[in-house]
């Protein structure tokens, strides 16, 4: 992480809940994770993103 705020909004962080500022702030980090916001793209077994339709 390159700044020095909560990564949810930006508040200073509180040593309890390093990196984020409050309980809220990581309850919300969490639903994100557990609800796959944070979710990468996948690759089929080819090593091509699923978007990629091959026909260039």
């Amino acid at each position: 992480m390159t700044g020095s705020g909560c990564p949810i909004c930006r508040k200073p962080p509180d040593p309890s809940y390093r990196p984020f500022c409050s309980k809220r702030c990581a309850d919300v980090d969490l639903q994100r994770w557990l609800s796959g916001a944070y979710a990468l793209p996948a690759e089929d077994e080819g090593g091509q993103n699923r978007d990629d339709s091959g026909d260039e």
